[in-house]
């Protein structure tokens, strides 16, 4: 079967057109329409006829709905099975429409092979605008089509690209695509799965476009990596003004960056973060970033872990920031209790607008149960105050001094005692000190208690600072990368100084080379171990930091040391014939390899330490002439003296 190209059915469009217009031109008496509705007749019978043979030669069946509803703005195919021959024929036909603005083609399974049917349509249609290709198993292939659609149209302004299977290398043809497309004001990425790397890529893209407004990243695998390279792109962007990032499992860690990002960006208006895993924690960072911002407006926050904690600290961000925009905070699966509507009403005395959504009144304030105290401990702090001794305590009872006394007896010395223990604790105490439930109280237990009780509150200690260190680091090592995110998508010219303070204008974002999340880190890491030394060309050479020698080590006029000068070495290389080549590890030139061999008991010490080594043997030659000097002087006076000497 012959397939049918687009010059050829545009050529048979024209032919049958000829035939239409005699027919409406010898019947001009006989009907009473104008001029102008029977050309737009013409036309709309020239598609369809375009589209019913398109049909026939790639073997498809036409759909009914599209003939009938030619003349429509929006054109609405979503579940009509026309997969890739069908949206072939379809493209065929839409090359000379001129009516639809909107084409949604959503559940059609329509593969790569219909985005490149597409693409050729879009280079000779200019009046499509809005397209929907969700949920059409475009996947990798596809994106690829997709990008270069993005590159070739002038006229669309918004595409949803929901579930399609694209990844994380999918996202990269996205962001070339947009980096020079300005005109597309909507772009839905949603159900995909972008991850870590799709974040960075992302990220780009927001740092580079200048035309994006709306973005809907909802149902992706973001993660904390992902969120943090994101919202380095994000905090650089002057266009977003709706953000959908719901169920993308940011955590904490995400809320951090986001929160940074918001310090800054001061044109996004919506912001969705439903589904996230956010605790009262990252609400708190969250909320660090909503006291500088003036633009956002709407706040959803519904189904993360949030309870009336979280929801104070949102209403005190709005009360306390007086040129706060927010309107709308949706918390609508938290139970907030009388404290937050109360400080609701106060805060709506200065902000009418203000609408938050909770679930209903009857949350309360989780605190945690007071930590039992061990009785044993409690006896110990008690002889320790008093300085006694457990036989000074029980020898009353324990008159044969075995350390085990009826359990009778215990119970009754130490209620009668002043130690601060109830009834439950007493007899807390008595059966671990009985286990056996044999009725005798062996108080030996009591004495290895103290060194037990130490070592627990020790290792308690502990696990309480490592979690806290580990929590640090964790937000130092976030914040970290997200500033060098940030400083590589960010050109020189526009970098921002502090919240709040004055940006330079420039004429946007330019485009910049990717860098990975996982270089990142390295970069930070590596530039703390480096010093600079200074070349007679006047450059900033860095070079390594060797072990032994600091880098504010002066050398001195030493041979050994010339090697570690940078003019010694361009002076010596112009006297020698032959220079040798210097390492990262060690530099070493001819005088210390000589050296080295003229003193072969020298260890590694003195050779990093070339200055001392040198003035070493110095100061050994003039203690022995000092010596020899005063021996002189003992035997000059011994031999003028002879008397004395021999008494």
């Amino acid at each position: 079967m012959s397939i049918l190209s687009i010059e050829e059915l545009s050529l048979k469009d024209e032919d049958c057109l000829s035939p239409i217009v005699s027919q409406a031109t010898d019947t001009d008496s006989d009907q009473d329409l104008d001029s102008d509705e029977k050309i737009n007749i013409t036309k709309e019978m020239s598609v369809a006829e375009v589209y019913t043979e398109a049909c026939k030669l790639v073997g498809v069946v036409p759909v009914s709905y599209f003939i009938r509803n030619l003349g429509s703005p929006t054109m609405t195919l979503t579940h009509h099975g026309l997969g890739s021959l069908g949206c072939k024929a379809l493209a065929i036909a839409l090359v000379s429409d001129v009516h639809i603005r909107t084409l949604e083609l959503a559940y059609n399974h329509i593969q790569a092979e219909g985005v490149k049917c597409l693409v050729e349509l879009l280079r000779a249609n200019f009046t499509i605008q809005h397209l929907d290709l969700s949920n059409n198993h475009l996947k990798s292939e596809g994106a690829e089509h997709v990008a270069k659609m993005l590159l070739d149209s002038i006229s669309l302004k918004s595409i949803k690209l929901s579930g399609n299977g694209f990844t994380d290398d999918d996202a990269r043809h996205f962001t070339e695509a947009l980096s020079t497309n300005s005109k597309i004001k909507d772009l839905d990425l949603s159900h995909n799965k972008f991850c870590g790397r799709g974040g960075e890529h992302l990220g780009q893209l927001l740092a580079n476009n200048e035309g994006l407004e709306v973005l809907d990243l909802s149902w992706n695998h973001l993660r904390m990596k992902g969120a943090v390279a994101f919202s380095a792109g994000f905090k650089v962007n002057m266009m977003l003004k709706h953000l959908d990032l719901s169920w993308n499992g940011f955590g904490n860690e995400g809320a951090l960056a986001m929160g940074e990002a918001l310090k800054f960006n001061n044109t996004l208006v919506h912001l969705n973060l439903s589904y996230n895993c956010l605790t009262n924690e990252g609400v708190s960072m969250l909320c660090r970033g909503l006291e500088y911002n003036e633009t956002l407006r709407v706040l959803l926050l519904a189904y993360n872990s949030i309870t009336v904690e979280g929801a104070l600290a949102l209403v005190n961000v709005v009360k306390n920031t007086p040129k706060t925009a927010l309107e709308q905070i949706n918390i609508c699966n938290v139970l907030v209790n009388e404290n937050f509507v109360n400080l609701l009403d106060l805060t709506c005395q200065e902000h009418p607008d203000l609408d938050v959504q909770y679930e209903g009144v009857g949350g309360f304030i989780a605190h945690k149960p007071p930590k039992r105290v061990d009785p044993m401990k409690i006896i110990q702090d008690y002889l320790d105050k008093r300085k006694l001794r457990l036989w000074d305590f029980f020898r009353n009872i324990d008159k044969d001094g075995t350390m085990r006394v009826p359990v009778s007896d215990f119970r009754k010395a130490v209620q009668q005692s002043s130690i601060p223990l109830n009834r439950y604790q007493i007899e807390e105490l008595i059966h671990r000190l009985d286990r056996d439930r044999t009725g005798v109280v062996d108080y030996r237990g009591l004495a290895d208690t103290r060194k037990q009780m130490m070592r627990d509150h020790r290792r308690q200690l502990k696990k309480v600072e490592s979690r806290q260190k580990k929590e640090k680091q964790k937000s130092d090592r976030i914040l970290q990368t997200f500033q060098t995110a940030v400083e590589a998508v960010t050109p020189r010219s526009s970098m921002i100084i502090s919240p709040g303070g004055a940006k330079d204008e420039s004429g946007g974002p330019q485009p910049f080379s990717a860098t990975p999340l996982s270089s990142w880190h390295h970069i930070v890491m590596s530039n703390s171990s480096r010093y600079s030394v200074s070349n007679l060309s006047g450059e900033h050479v860095h070079l390594p930091m060797l072990g032994g020698i600091s880098p504010y080590y002066r050398p001195t006029s030493s041979p050994a040391m010339r090697s570690y000068s940078q003019p010694n070495l361009l002076a010596d290389s112009s006297h020698s014939p032959t220079s040798k080549s210097i390492s990262a590890q060690g530099i070493r030139c001819d005088l210390e390899m000589e050296h080295s061999k003229l003193s072969p008991t020298e260890n590694s010490l003195t050779r990093s330490r070339p200055a001392l080594s040198a003035e070493q043997p110095e100061s050994k030659v003039k203690t022995k002439k000092l010596k020899k000097r005063k021996l002189k002087k003992h035997i000059d006076k011994s031999s003028k003296n002879p008397t004395k000497s021999i008494k």
